[in-house]
């Protein structure tokens, strides 16, 4: 029997921080492809859309005017997923929705909160990699004070920063912008996280991601086993060794930050620059607006119990596999067993690695 090759040859690997496995299966990525295929829009947005919600000084849809803003703006979100003050559900209120007297199988919990919406920019036509250094700097500087103001809040238990970019991820708005949503309780992926955080902790006396940096950082000395597309002071951009998505990233602070409270102004323009690179060489890729879900993970609030425990990381989810039509599904078994994917976190690490940190559109 011939040797095993990680290029060739099935086999799982194991996501520490939630505790679950992704099957690789990179000779799939040789097959042919007749599915579905994403249109991609060829329409030049305008710098100004008197149409768009999100603009500066336009009226939305619930009859709010923005504001003339020039920088980021904030706003609460007038469709928001929870809201700040709505009735506890009881177990009287239970029988609504199940005549069973078993209550464990049958669980509910009222949730309150709020949610928020952060525009990076006034202008319509850009998003995150067409951005300047300077003009992400303010974008970071927007979610720490959005999430310092909602961990004031005694009821607010989580603050989830995150960006959809791109029709393809749900994104309602082409407008560059993200969403905080603050919550009365921790999700179940940070969650996980934290708990993974902890046990670790226990049994290391170590932080996870403080060992996985430093030893990303020795793989990094040989090209088959670096997985680093960038780093700085600060931050380092690295293709997780799980990753599920096929160009899956995370931005992972070196030290050990519980948020991006704790960050420096140093940290900050760090970040800021990580996440320009980053995107930048994302929109390389295929050479267009590529889409994704980015999440900052760190301590739930600023004042969390378990927030000692957390380190600061970005993570960036994009689905296109391929070409910029072709994305990946997590469908059939990757939804009945277990995530799946066709190109090893090596290989996805290589192609981002030989991009320009020059965008592609400045080349034009």
């Amino acid at each position: 029997m011939s040797e095993f090759s990680f290029t060739d040859h099935s086999h799982r690997r194991f996501n520490p921080l939630t505790q679950s496995w992704v099957l690789c299966s990179p000779h799939r990525a040789k097959r042919p492809w007749l599915g579905q295929t994403e249109e991609q829009s060829t329409k030049t947005r305008p710098p100004y859309d008197p149409k768009c919600y999100l603009c500066p000084g336009n009226t939305r849809a619930i009859g709010t005017r923005n504001e003339q803003y020039t920088s980021t703006y904030v706003f609460t979100n007038d469709y928001a997923a929870v809201h700040e003050n709505q009735p506890m559900c009881t177990n009287t209120d239970i029988e609504q929705v199940t005549l069973s007297s078993s209550n464990d199988l049958f669980c509910v919990e009222s949730v309150c909160g709020t949610c928020k919406v952060v525009c990076f920019s006034p202008r319509h036509d850009l998003t995150l990699p067409e951005l300047s250094v300077e003009e992400i700097i303010k974008v970071v500087c927007a979610w720490q004070q959005v999430y310092a103001d909602l961990s004031r809040n005694p009821e607010i238990k989580y603050v989830q920063l995150f960006e959809n970019k791109g029709a393809v991820m749900g994104c309602s708005n082409p407008h560059p912008h993200g969403q905080a949503w603050a919550l009365s309780h921790v999700p179940t992926e940070p969650a996980q996280e934290i708990s993974s955080f902890r046990a670790y902790q226990k049994e290391y006396n170590a932080c996870i991601l403080c060992t996985y940096v430093e030893a990303e950082l020795v793989n990094s000395k040989t090209e088959s086993t670096n997985r680093i597309i960038v780093q700085n002071e600060s931050f380092m951009v690295v293709v997780p060794f799980w990753a599920t998505w096929p160009f899956e990233t995370m931005i992972v602070a070196k030290s050990h930050v519980s948020s991006i409270s704790e960050m420096s102004d140093a940290m900050t323009r760090d970040l800021a620059s990580a996440i320009r690179e980053l995107t930048i060489r994302y929109d390389n890729l295929f050479e267009c607006s590529f889409p994704y879900s980015m999440g900052l993970h760190q301590a739930p609030t600023a004042i969390h119990e378990d927030g000692v425990c957390c380190h600061l990381h970005l993570h960036f989810y994009p689905p296109l596999l391929r070409s910029k039509e072709v994305r990946k599904f997590l469908v059939g078994f990757e939804m009945m067993a277990e995530p799946q994917r066709d190109l090893t976190a090596e290989q996805a690490a290589s192609r981002l690695q030989a991009l320009s940190s020059v965008h592609y559109k400045s080349k034009v």
